[in-house]
């Protein structure tokens, strides 16, 4: 659905140009009346608001002020025919998203607009997200189609006591997802052991010595409702592998997985077990025996509506457990977390977020503040066209430019203009475009 955008203009002739202009990527209304577009703005919602500055009704300054008031505020870009620089310095620090003087080119009314828009969605994501960290939302977090389907497979597995098998990428969320299989039931202990990158007779003893949870001394002791989660499971050495099938269900006699002595099993590995049955490394009979619930967990890359939501969870964590002053993430920082690859998926973004939030002195996570790995990562399907993606990349580039030379010069905006070959109220202009404050690097 096409971002909306509220045109006020009072000439009709231009009003119907620009609306046309802007129609054809936007979802535009327009209106000539300042007093009529607050209205709308007060019974609609829109992500841009383009306004002439002198206007019958209230002025644009008044409409720019009302938009800004509102509990989801617009991004407003101002355009007037009397261009000066104190105006549009103070329609700036009001907080508009940008100034153009007319005679306006509608090619870049359309880019600037645009620029706008991606601007409001990320501002409205990273309010969302605040309002999931107080809700509390944990276990597998996700509202993208992917997500909720694990969730509603997760919910369905932890009804039955069949066996379940986790499949996703290292990092993937598969112990979260076994622990929230395990919390539907909730009836006796959750045990956790890799089979991965530890001894054989370490192994041996957990699951099977006096005290493991396949033990003969425990098993007619036992209580009902326990669960045993195998991660990395296409690890077990063979000899476990037919110690474990004899301890689940042996070929003599017919399995039966709800048994209250023994644990509810849960398995997890990011290998193809098929395979690894055919290649003669896995037992058949074990696979058959584990393999009744398959879910598939999805890596990070396809669900990139998620990240900021689980970016929010990990920043409310780290806080809590490193004293961390951070609260939030600015836009910036979550257009680079969604543009990252994540080849260690939801375990190396949490690591990027507890990196970022020991990195920042005060409570916004910046771009600066994450790991360098993410700051020089370009997104690898990116969204729109040619041109678009350009701007994108030049603005990243623009702002760590400025970040870069007020470094060099120790917050000295003055010393800063001569070094980057700019007028000083540019420079300060370019600051605001770019959210960058120039006292966070006075010395």
């Amino acid at each position: 659905m096409p971002d909306r955008v509220l045109l006020v203009e009072d000439r009709e002739n231009l009003r119907a140009l620009l609306a046309r202009a802007l129609g054809a990527r936007f979802e535009v209304e327009a209106v000539g009346d300042g007093a009529e577009a607050i209205q709308r703005l007060r019974e609609s919602s829109f992500a841009v608001v383009v306004t002439d500055v002198r206007l019958p009704g209230a002025d644009g300054m008044e409409v720019l002020t009302q938009a800004r008031r509102l509990d989801a505020p617009p991004e407003v870009v101002l355009m007037t025919a009397y261009a000066e620089v104190p105006a549009a310095v103070a329609a700036l620090r009001a907080g508009a998203y940008d100034y153009l003087s007319k005679p306006v080119e509608t090619e870049d009314l359309v880019r600037i607009v645009a620029r706008a828009a991606d601007r409001y969605g990320l501002v409205r994501r990273t309010r969302e997200l605040e309002a999931v960290v107080e809700a509390g939302e944990s276990g597998f977090i996700g509202r993208s189609a992917a997500a909720v389907e694990v969730r509603r497979r997760i919910e369905r597995a932890g009804r039955l006591p069949a066996p379940v098998v986790l499949v996703g990428e290292p990092g993937s969320g598969k112990e979260i997802a076994a622990r929230e299989i395990h919390r539907v039931r909730a009836e006796g202990a959750f045990v956790a052991l890799s089979c991965g990158g530890v001894s054989e007779s370490w192994l041996d003893a957990e699951l099977f010595g006096r005290g493991g949870l396949l033990g003969e001394a425990s098993g007619a002791t036992r209580p009902g409702g326990a669960t045993l989660f195998l991660d990395d499971v296409g690890d077990l050495p063979a000899t476990l592998q037919a110690k474990l099938m004899r301890a689940l269900g042996d070929d003599e006699a017919e399995p039966t997985p709800g048994d209250p002595r023994r644990p509810r099993v849960i398995a997890a590995t990011p290998r193809d077990l098929e395979r690894m049955v055919s290649d003669g490394t896995f037992r058949r009979d074990l696979y058959f025996w584990l393999n009744v619930v398959t879910i598939r967990l999805p890596p990070l890359r396809e669900r990139v509506e998620d990240i900021p939501l689980l970016a929010a969870r990990f920043l409310h964590l780290a806080r809590v457990r490193f004293g961390t002053s951070a609260a939030r993430l600015s836009p910036e920082a979550v257009a680079i977390l969604e543009a990252s690859a994540w080849p260690g998926n939801v375990r190396e973004l949490r690591h990027a977020v507890e990196h970022a939030a020991t990195a920042a002195e005060g409570e916004v996570i910046e771009a600066e503040h994450l790991p360098e790995s993410l700051r020089g990562a370009a997104p690898s399907a990116p969204a729109g066209t040619y041109r678009s993606a350009v701007e994108r990349a030049a603005d990243v580039g623009g702002r760590d430019y400025l970040i870069a030379v007020l470094r060099s010069s120790g917050g000295n905006v003055t010393r800063a203009a001569v070094e980057a070959g700019v007028e000083r109220e540019t420079l300060h202009r370019l600051l605001r475009k770019h959210g960058v404050d120039p006292a966070r690097f006075r010395t």
